[in-house]
């Protein structure tokens, strides 16, 4: 009797093991999961918690900034809870398609690579790669850095464009490449201790660190080199109803005033594109 007890305890635990990864499986096969989402009443968002200041962890270990506080807004309006998964920002996509997260969402700026793996929403917010140098270096120009080190972040949308267009920078740094660092966080360290001369990094975020710390005025920074870019919202290609509903959203929080709010709050502007305002 023992044994058939055990046996049968072995056996339900085996179904429930399966269940359980099929439950996950679901969420990565070619199906639209909208119907997942509104029944568990959650959805999970991964995100580079250092990247202020869209989303990022405070000194109180909350997740705060302007995507986190949108991104709420957005599914709030749906009934549905974010859950906030950090991640290491170079294996994103590859943490969208395994079904470890439902979005990519943390200035995730729109390349043609990235179309590729990832259905985008409409964008939201417009973007540029800028470099970042001290003034001590007397760096004002991408040219300025020719034999020097620069830094950019793993992954990155600006360290695509780095490699992409190598007569802007790639060409004139030292060993023809960059630094690569895990958070932004990390490199600005480095280049405020001189162990790099330069750093291609995003402007939302270079602005905002440098006012935080009260370095900016021992910084240059310089515009002009790369196209500007778009921050969207990265979800599998089968989730187009999820796309749909948050792209509706968008439109509704504008409409509503809470858009403005939100970016007036991180930014002391209204940073809405065109299309959101529609």
């Amino acid at each position: 009797m023992k044994k058939l007890v055990t046996f049968v305890s072995l056996a339900i635990a085996s179904l429930i093991l399966v269940a359980c990864g099929s439950a996950k499986t679901d969420k990565t096969t070619a199906k639209d999961n909208w119907e997942i989402y509104q029944t568990q009443k959650t959805i999970t968002i991964g995100f580079d918690n250092t990247f202020v200041p869209m989303g990022f962890k405070d000194k109180s270990g909350d997740n705060v900034g302007f995507d986190i506080d949108l991104a709420n807004a957005v599914f709030k309006e749906y009934g549905i809870a974010v859950k906030w998964q950090p991640i290491n920002w170079d294996l994103k996509e590859t943490e969208l398609k395994n079904g470890n997260i439902d979005l990519i969402w943390n200035g995730y700026s729109v390349t043609k690579e990235r179309q590729s793996k990832v259905a985008f929403t409409n964008p939201y917010m417009k973007n540029e790669q800028v470099l970042v140098s001290k003034k001590s270096n007397h760096i004002t120009t991408f040219e300025g850095m020719k034999d020097k080190l620069l830094g950019a972040q793993s992954g990155s949308s600006g360290y695509e464009a780095f490699t992409a267009n190598p007569e802007v920078l790639k060409d004139f740094v030292k060993d023809g490449d960059a630094t690569q660092y895990e958070t932004f966080t990390q490199a600005l360290i480095d280049l405020k201790n001189d162990r790099i001369d330069g750093l291609l990094i995003d402007r939302v975020y270079a602005n905002y660190y440098l006012q935080e710390e009260g370095d900016i005025d021992q910084y240059n920074i310089v515009t002009g080199g790369f196209k500007g870019e778009d921050f969207a919202v990265g979800a599998r290609k089968s989730d187009k109803t999820l796309v749909d509903k948050i792209n509706k959203a968008f439109t509704k929080l504008y409409q509503d005033g809470q858009f403005q709010e939100i970016s007036n709050k991180w930014f002391g502007e209204d940073v809405a594109t065109d299309i959101v305002k529609q």
